[in-house]
């Protein structure tokens, strides 16, 4: 097993876990558990694969399907054991992102592109899956609330990986720090409150000049 496979893999089940979690508040048939958790865990990937003129996952490698599709089926039949599903939404979440981000970032590096489309493929791996995931399930995107690092998280995870590939030119050793430094920005945001300051409407002065 490849490095790139471990991580994809894992990022398909992990997320598939948090959108059938969300399924699960919208108390969705099963069929939706699996729809819904099948396009968080491949949607982010899927788009990466295309952009990159590749075979998307799952359709080169079916077990991505049936993964996502057991994890589904899984949480359908457990998900009421859980004391908080959004708590552990939450966290499988960020999991996944640490994940997924460096999965992207292995792709893009093994296919030989140049670092902003390195950055950019880490984080359309990492949080388009999540946003789809939200809206077709009417939730307040995760990567869209307001002040919280995620799509941040996602960057900075990317740029540590760049610049660890150009100091050690290990490939593993930059997707490890790169799972790092996602995980710790989002766990940190979570525990801490970490935020970027958000824009704020201020009202013009009534002396301002007319433009």
């Amino acid at each position: 097993m490849t490095l790139l496979f471990a991580l994809d893999i894992a990022a398909v089940v992990v997320f598939a876990l948090t959108g059938a979690l969300v399924a699960s508040r919208s108390q969705l048939d099963v069929v939706g558990f699996v729809f819904v958790a099948s396009l968080t865990a491949l949607g982010g990937g899927t788009l990466r694969d295309l952009l990159l003129d590749r075979t998307p996952l799952w359709m080169a490698q079916p077990v991505f399907l049936l993964a996502a599709g057991l994890a589904a089926v899984a949480v359908f039949f457990t998900a009421h054991l859980l004391e908080s599903r959004y708590r552990t939404l939450l966290w499988l979440d960020a999991l996944a992102l640490a994940v997924a981000v460096p999965a992207g970032v292995g792709v893009a590096l093994g296919a030989g592109q140049s670092w902003p489309v390195v950055l950019v493929m880490g984080m359309v791996t990492g949080c388009l899956g999540g946003l789809m995931r939200d809206v077709v399930c009417n939730e307040v995107p995760l990567v869209l609330k307001q002040g919280e690092l995620y799509v941040t998280c996602a960057l900075a995870g990317a740029v540590a990986a760049v610049l660890l590939i150009q100091a050690t030119g290990e490939t593993r050793i930059a997707l490890l720090g790169c799972a790092a430094v996602t995980l710790w920005l989002r766990a940190g945001s979570m525990l801490r409150g970490w935020r970027l300051p958000v824009y704020r409407a201020r009202p013009p002065r009534p002396d301002a000049p007319k433009r």
